[in-house]
C-alpha cells in the first residue's frame, strides 16, 4: 500500500478542496488542522465533516506549531509526500495580531521541515502567497523577479517560508516546490475573503466596502483550478536546476531540488468588474462604500504561470462569471437562501 498524503490546515478552504481531490484519485489522506477560530469554526467542521465520511481520510487535531505533536504526528502517519497549506491567513489581520503570523507560519513551518529531515518524504509542496511581491509593480508578477519588498508581516512570513525552504532543500536534499496562490475563490470559501462579504452583506441588504475606490485588479483564481495546479505540481517532484549559476540568481529555482511556482488565472478583472458579475448573479445592485486602499493591501495582482504551463502542462482556466455562478450556487444552498432578485442597473 502506498504511503498516504499529509494535508496540513485540511479543514481549511484550499486544504478541504485538496483532500478531496486527493481522495477522488484513490489517494489515503491524513490531515491535521487545529480549527482556530479565525473565522467561523462551524463552516471549517462542516468541511471536516465531508472529508471523515470518506474511508480513505483520517484526521488528526493538531497545531503544527506544536512541535511534540507534530513529531508524535509524523512518526504515527509516516506521509510520502506532504502538502503544506495551514497557515494564518490575511493581509489585515496580520496587523492586529503579528504573532498569530510568526506563531502559525514560522514555526509551524518549521515544524514541518523538520519532520521531514527527520523523517524524510518524496516532495513536500507548500503555500506561498501572491503577497510576496509587495511593491513590485512589474507585471505580469514572474517568479523569476525579486520580492525582497513585502508590504505586510502575513507577505513576510510567507517570503520566509520559501527561504526555509531553499535553505532545508539545499542542506538536506529535500525536494521543495513552493506554489504562489492569487486571489483565490469558490465554493467552501472563506468568510473573510471579499466575494463572501459581498455576498453576504448584499444578500442581507447591507453595503459592501470597496476598498482603493474600487480601483483594484486582481487575478481572481477559482478554487478548482488551485486544487488542479497542486496536485499536478505534486506529482512531480522538484530537482535541481543544472544550468543554475550563482553569477545571476533565479528565485525560481537553484542548485537544490526547489522550485517556485505561480498558480493565477492570468487574466486579472477590476475589482469593479467582479462586483457586476456578482450583482448579475445575485441579481441585486450593490449599494458600495468606496474606501481608500487599506495599509499592507496592494492596488493590483497579475499572475505569470509560464513556468506552471512549461513543466505541469497546465494553465488556469474557469472565468469569474463561471466561478462567481458556483460560489453563489453554494453560498445560497448551504445558508439556506431563496433567491432575492432586485433590479440590477445595467
Amino acid at each position: 500500500m502506498s504511503k498516504p498524503i499529509l494535508v496540513t490546515g485540511a479543514a481549511g478552504f484550499i486544504g478541504y478542496h485538496t483532500c478531496e481531490a486527493l481522495m477522488a484519485r484513490g489517494e489515503r489522506v491524513v490531515g491535521i488542522d487545529n480549527l482556530n477560530d479565525y473565522y467561523d469554526v462551524n463552516l471549517k467542521q462542516a468541511r471536516l465533516d465531508r472529508l471523515t465520511g470518506n474511508p480513505l481520510f483520517a484526521h488528526f487535531h493538531t497545531d503544527v506549531a506544536d512541535r511534540a505533536a507534530m513529531e508524535a504526528l509524523w512518526a504515527h502517519s509516516k506521509p510520502g509526500k506532504v502538502i503544506h497549506l495551514a497557515a494564518q491567513a490575511g493581509v489585515r489581520y496580520s496587523l492586529e495580531n503579528p504573532h498569530a503570523y510568526v506563531d502559525a507560519n514560522v514555526v509551524g513551518f518549521l515544524n514541518v521541515l523538520e519532520a521531514v529531515r527527520e523523517h524524510g518524504v518524496e516532495h513536500l509542496v507548500f503555500a506561498s502567497t501572491s503577497s510576496v511581491y509587495g511593491s513590485n509593480t512589474n507585471m505580469p508578477f514572474s517568479v523569476h523577479h525579486n520580492v525582497d519588498h513585502p508590504v505586510s508581516i502575513y507577505a513576510a512570513t510567507k517570503k520566509s517560508n520559501e527561504l526555509m525552504a531553499h535553505a532545508y532543500s539545499h542542506l538536506f536534499g529535500i525536494p521543495c516546490t513552493g506554489l504562489r496562490f492569487f486571489t483565490v475563490y469558490g465554493p467552501w470559501g472563506r468568510p473573510d475573503m471579499a466575494l463572501f462579504k459581498f455576498t453576504r452583506n448584499m444578500l442581507a441588504g447591507e453595503p459592501i466596502e470597496v476598498f482603493n475606490y474600487g480601483n483594484h485588479t486582481r487575478d481572481f483564481t477559482y478554487i478548482d483550478d488551485i486544487v488542479e495546479g497542486i496536485v499536478r505540481v505534486l506529482d512531480q517532484a522538484a530537482v535541481p536546476n543544472r544550468d543554475w549559476s550563482g553569477d545571476a540568481p533565479d528565485p525560481q529555482s537553484s542548485t537544490a531540488p526547489y522550485r517556485l511556482y505561480n498558480i493565477g488565472s492570468n487574466n486579472p478583472a477590476s475589482l469593479l468588474r467582479y462586483i457586476q458579475v456578482l450583482e448579475e448573479t445575485l441579481g441585486i445592485e450593490a449599494n458600495k462604500k468606496l474606501l481608500p486602499l487599506q495599509q499592507g493591501d496592494v492596488p493590483d495582482t497579475f499572475a505569470d504561470v509560464s513556468d506552471l504551463i512549461r513543466d505541469v502542462q497546465y494553465k488556469p482556466s474557469t472565468t469569474i462569471e463561471e466561478g462567481i455562478s458556483k460560489f453563489v450556487a453554494w453560498y445560497k444552498h448551504y445558508y439556506n437562501i431563496e433567491d432575492v432578485a432586485h433590479n440590477v442597473t445595467q
